[in-house]
């Protein structure tokens, strides 16, 4: 890791709040014009919503190596601050705007320093929530993490999805002849439990603002009451 960029970041954003916005359904559900006044941490194939959903991260977090592949184009594009698991360092370099984060060899399960490498924690919403605690965040709120998914085979088997993708907000996310990792929610939750713990020990806290989101993990609220929408 280069230390110097990791010591800018760190607690850049001490005691602010940022939004975790995932890739589930209940985004296309929502009218997200409120995010272009928030620090925005997007995941993953968000942008094949920008334009939609009518915002830009200043962050943006990717670890899975198929997403890392599928996307690599995409990626490259984003304007934004980019932390990216060195799954695919041969794809990408550390430059101004693209960090490469150590997924394979972390010190602990939730990571509060990301220069000892990260936890994937079997969902990228787990390495997000690492990267926004080391950047300084007392309150994170997630969207778009609707926790429900139709799939067969076994949990993180790889499978090639042939229709469109129904697990995500947009039907070309995985669908249509590219392959992805059947998710895992068990160990996901457990990896949300550890976040929400560390979150507490230090006073900061999750709001788990998705629509009619499944997770029963986090603290639950309204998002139009979060952010005061009419």
């Amino acid at each position: 890791m280069n230390k110097p960029w990791c010591e800018l970041l760190k607690d850049r954003h001490a005691g602010e709040r940022a939004v975790l916005v995932c890739n589930g359904p209940s985004l296309s559900k929502m009218d997200m014009g409120f995010l272009k006044s928030e620090t925005v941490i997007g995941l993953n194939k968000i942008y094949l919503g920008l334009r939609r959903f009518r915002f830009y991260p200043k962050y943006y977090v990717a670890i899975n190596k198929k997403v890392l592949q599928q996307s690599e184009d995409e990626i490259k594009k984003l304007t934004c601050i980019k932390f990216l698991s060195n799954h695919c360092d041969d794809l990408y370099d550390d430059d101004a705007l693209t960090h490469i984060i150590d997924t394979h060899h972390p010190r602990s399960y939730f990571c509060s320093d990301i220069t000892e490498g990260v936890h994937e924690g079997w969902t990228v919403t787990f390495a997000a929530l690492q990267i926004a605690y080391y950047l300084g965040f007392g309150e994170v709120v997630i969207i778009g993490m609707d926790h429900r998914y139709e799939y067969t085979g076994q949990p993180n088997e790889s499978q090639l999805l042939a229709g469109p993708d129904l697990n995500h907000f947009c039907e070309t996310y995985f669908g249509h002849g590219q392959t992805w990792d059947n998710p895992d929610l068990t160990r996901s939750e457990k990896s949300y439990r550890e976040a929400d713990e560390a979150y507490r020990r230090d006073g900061r806290r999750i709001i788990d603002a998705t629509l009619d989101g499944a997770c029963e993990v986090f603290t639950k609220a309204d998002y139009r009451s979060v952010f005061n929408l009419d």
